[in-house]
């Protein structure tokens, strides 16, 4: 039996391989679809371009991850605790997710300039909603009855947020997080492509302009990589950080 690890690759190594195939039958040129060959070859001929250009979209989706997982989170207490202004911030958040990123992303060029404050921006508006949305949720729907409890031990707000709303919070949390770290490159790679010198989103606008399709396939590939990677490392650590959450679903399934 094939180990659980391996069955991505086997599946990844399968599509590879039709793939090939369907460029193979169809004769179909470079420019428009090229081979997994061919793209294996961008990698090895603009290795040190790929590497340089990655390291640049990383600080990007980390930087703005961090950002937009900060406020998020901080949104969400807000909300909690004070509830006399939620009526005000609430329609606030819906806003930010109306207007679409991408039109937005030339009035943050403009504010921020072309270095890396706006991709970082970027980045953070993208993952802003799904954070704050979930970290809210999960806060706001504690159970009554552990809530009433603290309450009668006299328990105060930090004690409260630290031992019953967070914890109780995380699992919820966590979806958004993962939802975060699949989406974080959308926002990278849009402000590259908007205005930028360096980083894999402005590596595939020159590949393209160019017509260097296999180098525009290359740099996607390592986008597509980073924001795996990215999603399998968050899901380890909130499994690692949850672990009650693992316990609950093996009772539930028995």
């Amino acid at each position: 039996m094939i180990k659980e690890c391996f069955k991505p690759l086997v599946v990844i190594v399968g599509l590879l391989l039709i793939w090939q195939a369907i460029v193979i039958v169809f004769q179909l040129p470079s420019y428009i679809l090229p081979g997994p060959d061919k793209i294996l070859l961008s990698f090895y001929r603009d290795a040190d371009l790929l590497w340089q250009n990655t390291l640049i979209t990383l600080e990007e989706m980390i930087l703005g991850l961090t950002l937009g997982v900060i406020a998020g989170i901080g949104l969400a207490i807000i909300l909690v605790y004070f509830t006399s202004i939620r009526p005000w911030l609430l329609p606030i958040l819906v806003i930010t997710q109306a207007v679409p990123t991408f039109a937005m992303a030339p009035i943050i060029m403009l504010w921020c300039g072309y270095g890396l404050a706006s991709k970082v921006v970027m980045t953070a508006l993208m993952i802003f909603f799904p954070v704050a949305t979930c970290c809210y949720d999960g806060l706001r729907h504690t159970h009554k009855d552990w809530l009433d409890m603290a309450q009668t031990m006299g328990a105060d707000h930090y004690a409260v947020m630290k031992h019953i709303r967070w914890p109780s919070a995380l699992p919820v949390l966590a979806s958004g997080l993962r939802v975060a770290v699949v989406i974080a490159p959308i926002g990278a790679v849009i402000g590259e492509w908007v205005g930028s010198s360096a980083g894999l989103g402005y590596m595939m606008l020159q590949a393209n302009a160019r017509l260097w399709v296999d180098q525009m396939f290359a740099a996607l590939s390592v986008l597509a990589f980073c924001s795996v990677s990215l999603y399998f490392l968050t899901d380890y650590l909130m499994k690692k950080l949850i672990p009650w959450q693992q316990a609950t679903t093996h009772s539930d399934s028995l």
